[in-house]
């Protein structure tokens, strides 16, 4: 397992290309699951675990990791399978989501694979209703689950869901706005929802960034302002199909929707991602997930529309 993520640093390059890769992993079946690299601090063997009382039944204790204390999680039992079993000969994928460094222990640990984002694909339609899948991708013939992390630590650690008080403000102006928001994961999909409802803003939701860019053209065929009417674009970076970095793109390389404010909302997180935002022309980069942090942005951009209209009338 020694160098499986020898040079992650050198595949930064992918992201703006709609490229990705995968880190291939088990839960002691047959099944193989997928996780996106860039989320990978490190693969490990399990460490040494101090048990916590009280604490969530799926995280398995905390690890000590050159001085620093992290949760260990049975992904296996998270996502409402078997448990994986002795942790002891298992390993750990220590990963960063939410600026929150975790473990997920799983049985064992394949390798990477280079695909393109059109490979990945949303859930069969069929998929049932609260599944932890949050894309499916085939490697040497075989179904690969990308699991949905975000639901998966919502459920485990939870955290703030609204607005605190005093942080919305209230808007002055009568000009008509809209919000389109790209996610593939349910989760963050709501989460966004519920702070937009609680500023009083409309909104219409796409669950990858071709989804995201059809509806924008499709309300070009209609006939709609849309710079006008659209005063922001959330989206996410990692989606099935195109990602957020070429959403952005085409979205600035368009004649009639260059113009459109962009944040790119993410659970990735550093100094690569703010790089990428200048490279793809977004407007602003939010990491997940800090729901005052996004109502005040979204406010600051929602202003920013409205003024720029004014200037226009």
């Amino acid at each position: 397992m020694a160098g499986i993520l020898d040079g992650v640093d050198m595949r930064t390059r992918l992201a703006g290309h709609n490229r990705l890769e995968l880190l291939l992993f088990r839960l002691g079946g047959r099944q193989r699951f997928g996780i996106n690299v860039f989320k990978v601090q490190e693969v490990i063997q399990c460490p040494p675990l101090t048990t916590v009382p009280q604490s969530h039944p799926v995280v398995l204790g905390i690890a000590n990791m050159r001085g620093k204390t992290i949760a260990i999680i049975d992904l296996s039992r998270a996502i409402g399978a078997a448990q994986v079993g002795d942790h002891r000969d298992k390993f750990v994928i220590v990963t960063e989501y939410n600026r929150k460094v975790q473990g997920f222990l799983v049985d064992s640990v394949d390798r990477i694979v280079n695909m393109n984002w059109e490979e990945i694909l949303p859930p069969p339609k069929g998929a049932a209703q609260g599944t932890y899948m949050t894309a499916v991708t085939q490697v040497d013939d075989e179904l690969v689950e990308i699991i949905d992390v975000e639901k998966v630590l919502k459920e485990v650690i939870g955290g703030q869901e609204d607005v605190s008080e005093g942080v919305i403000q209230q808007r002055h102006n009568d000009i008509p706005q809209h919000v389109l928001l790209a996610d593939d994961s349910s989760v963050a999909r709501n989460q966004v929802t519920r702070v937009l409802k609680q500023m009083g803003v409309e909104y219409t939701t796409a669950s990858d960034g071709k989804q995201a860019l059809d509806q924008l053209k499709a309300w070009l065929d209609e006939g709609r302002d849309v710079e006008n009417w659209l005063a922001l674009v959330i989206s996410d970076v990692e989606m099935p199909r195109m990602d957020g970095y070429s959403l952005t793109k085409a979205i600035r390389e368009h004649p009639q929707l260059s113009h459109l404010h962009v944040i790119l909302h993410t659970s990735l997180s550093g100094v690569f991602n703010k790089s990428m935002v200048q490279k793809v022309g977004a407007n602003d980069f939010l990491p997940k997930w800090e729901p005052d942090t996004l109502a005040m942005i979204v406010q600051e951009h929602l202003r920013q529309h409205a003024q720029e209209r004014q200037a226009v009338c």
